[in-house]
């Protein structure tokens, strides 16, 4: 019998994704063991500071990718959305399973997000879905909230605000659904790169967890974060970066929206092509909303965040 190490963040939804993805591969090797190793993060201890671009990338994974490439653990497992689309030398995204929703949810005690009464207030900490919200609602006001997926809900039932919005995903993940007052139609919000998606990431040299693993991964979701990742990349936009992006793969075909939430106003474009293409499509599509912009990319903006930077293998 053999073990793997699974890297994961201590929080809920997180040893519940582990978890899930461990059962999977146990399920599918039957002589092996997976364990959990759970990794305190920089997003973790740091909560008193708004999400934001001062905050860098990696914020949520980089001590669970120093473990991974240590060798103190052969496998990670992340919320996609969280990763930085530089991955650091050494590491790969060994599978994508099947992704979940990808869209937002609003938890509300006063109904959908149009029917809330002027002046309402939403509870986020996303900067995309702050500035996503204020297009479409600019009475609304937003609360800068983090914490756990629980808390924020909890948030709601306290009276401390009348909303929050949250990934669909993980609500649904955390037994949560039934708290869902609206699912958010991309229209009005985009969701963020890669959300409702898990990655499971190993080290590149290590062929024999690259094998375990690689049967979790599906074509269909790695075609889609695949074309989002390079949407982000090619803007050089962080993670934290007010940019959304949501590809959908129909009889092979990649249909790809992203938006960028800039302070004058949203810019969103479309592309499309071969699933196989995903890549090319995704630089494409970025290219075609920084002419929107007029600019060549999003280094060096203020708002946007720092640029996704590759951290050198040890």
């Amino acid at each position: 019998m053999s073990t793997l190490r699974l890297g994961t963040r201590g929080s809920k939804l997180a040893v519940v994704q582990s978890l899930a993805v461990a059962a999977r591969l146990e399920a599918a090797h039957r002589s092996l063991t997976v364990e959990i190793v759970e990794i305190r993060t920089s997003g973790d201890r740091i909560q008193d500071v708004p999400l934001g671009p001062q905050l860098g990338q990696a914020f949520f994974t980089k001590e669970i990718e120093d473990a991974l490439l240590e060798g103190r653990v052969d496998l990670a497992v992340h919320s996609c959305k969280d990763l930085a689309t530089a991955l650091a030398d050494g590491l790969v995204l060994g599978a994508l399973p099947e992704r979940e929703d990808p869209r937002d949810a609003l938890v509300s005690g006063g109904g959908a997000l149009a029917q809330l009464p002027p002046g309402a207030t939403v509870g986020t900490s996303s900067m995309r879905r702050q500035r996503f919200l204020a297009a479409y609602r600019p009475d609304l006001r937003i609360l800068d909230l983090r914490g756990n997926v629980p808390t924020r809900v909890g948030a709601v039932d306290a009276g401390r605000c009348d909303a929050v919005v949250l990934a669909a995903a993980g609500l649904r993940r955390l037994g949560l659904g039934g708290r869902i007052t609206e699912e958010l139609d991309p229209a009005v919000i985009l969701p963020a790169v890669a959300q409702g998606a898990l990655a499971v990431e190993v080290r590149e040299q290590d062929e024999m967890t690259r094998s375990l693993v690689g049967i979790l991964d599906d074509p269909v979701t790695r075609a889609e974060v695949t074309g989002e990742r390079a949407c982000l990349h090619r803007l050089e936009a962080g993670c934290q970066a007010p940019v959304g992006a949501l590809g959908r793969v129909v009889d092979g075909e990649l249909h790809l929206r992203i938006a960028v939430a800039a302070p004058e106003g949203i810019v969103a474009r479309e592309v499309s092509g071969p699933g196989g293409d995903a890549e090319r499509l995704g630089v494409e599509a970025a290219k075609a909303v920084l002419g929107g912009l007029g600019l060549p990319s999003l280094r060096g903006v203020t708002w946007a965040g720092p640029p996704p930077k590759r951290r050198e293998a040890r």
